[in-house]
């Protein structure tokens, strides 16, 4: 089982249809595709050495050609290492590093210039590799078929984003990603060869992880001209495109039903937007639905079940007729198809319905581990269950709330308080445009409750206001103590809010130690 045998086949059924697309403009047909795809690979293999299970790192935006690459990678056996652009060159240079690999591609191959890969690592850029191949007729008019390999063989290392110390190296096998797919197209989506995915969020994470599943399908694949997220450029490209599809972060939601509103547009032209990995407050979902409509669809998952946790799927967010609907949609759906999940307490029992515990999960598009990390991979697998360090409850019917990550709970005054319940109701308060809430160390209650906020438009918004808001909706224990204002939300190369920079920010405004 090789994934690029998905492409290989999709090009021989349909070598015409369109495949690559720069905005609007296509550049390369399915045959196209797979043909510099397999001829990219010969060249990684001849012309720089890269044998079966060999890692190759790409640091680059989105472009068409990440998807070249990645194929190409496979195509001969290899384990692609996409690195979050965002990150600092030192920081992709410590993964190329880690993952032991020996070729790094950027775009233009001058990011190491000074030499600051590990040695055995080279830089190469794609454009360079792109314009040999166009040049030096290895491009084959005959398509060989990809290498042949076990469904355990390693094809991807997903490194995590690192908040607790050094990112770690995923292992992601052609079995999990094929399990990954399958589950989607069973509890997610339908693909089909008319759509088009639309990559503006990072190729790097869970936007090309969907890679596949539409490549499967033949379906075209588009990078926006800006190489990222612009909401009117999105807008535009589905009323032009048609059929779009597109994973994106919350935060991506939110900004395009803004510039829909601005705009006066309804997402004409979009078919499905496919939210993760982040908090959705239930406000901000109600708001992209009477915007945009109803092409929405949640999933829920980690880089170690990539994708693959739960889902709430469209009929369920749409269903405002169902008296369970605002309770649902603060869910993040149920179990998807390949997985089982628990919700347990520290001894791996499970706890009763409506009683937060740690969120577990089993299946076969689960990690074997952690890259050369064998402590993180014990301490995360544990009895065949990956521990998602994720606290939450599943109610009676199966759908599982998050409430935070284990390391974000606050104990005040010996009580557990959950900052996403906080944030959810504060997030519902009119002149709330973002909000975060953290704890703060406090001599008498250990802990007390802190909400970070920005405002809509740069209104201020009165304390004692707010404080009424909450006192309306949650229990006194669970109001913060102290509000703070600022212009905008930090976010880390992920798109998240790094609360533990953010608690020391707290702590800092406030005076404590």
């Amino acid at each position: 089982m090789n994934l690029a045998s998905w492409l290989h086949a999709r090009a021989l059924q349909a070598p015409d249809a369109p495949a690559l697309l720069t905005g609007t403009q296509v550049v390369a047909s399915y045959g196209q595709f797979a043909r510099q795809a397999a001829a990219l690979g010969a060249r990684l293999r001849e012309h720089h050495g890269i044998r079966p299970g060999d890692r190759v790192a790409f640091f680059m935006p989105n472009r068409v050609e990440y998807l070249i690459l990645l194929y190409a990678s496979w195509w001969i056996g290899a384990v692609a290492v996409p690195v979050n652009f965002k990150l600092h060159p030192k920081e992709a240079a410590w993964i190329a590093e880690n993952a032991g690999a020996k070729l790094v591609f950027t775009d233009r191959g001058d990011r190491y210039a000074q030499g600051e890969l590990p040695a055995g690592c080279v830089e190469l850029g794609i454009e360079q590799e792109m314009a040999a191949l166009a040049t030096s007729m290895e491009i084959s008019a005959t398509l060989e078929p990809p290498l042949l390999l076990d469904p355990g063989q390693l094809a991807w290392l997903f490194y995590t984003s690192g908040t607790t110390g050094r990112p770690k190296g995923v292992m992601l096998t052609h079995e999990n990603l094929l399990q990954m797919s399958l589950s989607f197209t069973m509890d997610v989506d339908q693909p089909q060869p008319g759509d088009a995915c639309c990559y503006a969020a990072p190729m790097s994470h869970g936007a090309g992880l969907y890679n596949m599943i539409y490549v499967r399908a033949g379906a075209r694949h588009v990078v926006p001209e800006s190489r990222g997220f612009d909401g009117a450029e999105i807008l535009g490209l589905a009323r032009e495109l048609d059929n779009l599809v597109m994973f994106a972060a919350p935060t991506m939601v939110k900004r395009l039903v803004a510039q829909a509103r601005q705009l006066g547009v309804s997402g004409e032209g979009i078919k499905s937007i496919i939210y993760g990995g982040a908090p959705m407050y239930t406000a901000d979902l109600i708001e992209a639905l009477d915007v945009l409509g109803p092409r929405f669809i949640q999933i829920y998952g980690q880089g170690e079940s990539p994708m693959t946790i739960t889902v709430l799927p469209r009929h369920v967010i749409n269903d405002r007729s169902h008296p369970d609907w605002m309770r649902r949609l603060g869910s993040v759906g149920y179990a998807q198809a390949c997985v089982q999940v628990r919700v347990v307490d520290e001894a791996m029992n499970d706890v009763p319905p409506g009683t937060c515990g740690e969120v577990v999960v089993r299946g076969p598009v689960v990690t074997q581990g952690y890259w050369r990390n064998p402590q993180a991979t014990a301490e995360t697998l544990v009895q065949g269950w990956l521990r998602t360090g994720d606290i939450g409850y599943l109610s009676e019917d199966g759908f599982l709330t998050l409430t935070d990550r284990s390391k974000d709970v606050i104990i005040s005054g010996g009580s557990n308080i959950y900052p996403r319940e906080v944030e959810e109701v504060l997030a519902r308060h009119p002149n709330v445009y973002e909000v975060a809430v953290v704890g703060a160390p406090d001599e008498e209650w250990g802990e007390v409750v802190v909400a970070v906020i920005v405002t809509r438009d740069g209104q201020p918004i009165d304390t004692a206001e707010l404080d009424e808001w909450c006192k309306s909706e949650i229990a006194a224990f669970k109001r913060p103590k102290h509000y703070l204002f600022r212009s905008d939300m930090p976010k880390n190369s992920y798109g998240k809010i790094p609360k533990i920079d953010l608690r020391a920010e707290v702590k800092a405004a406030l005076g404590r130690k």
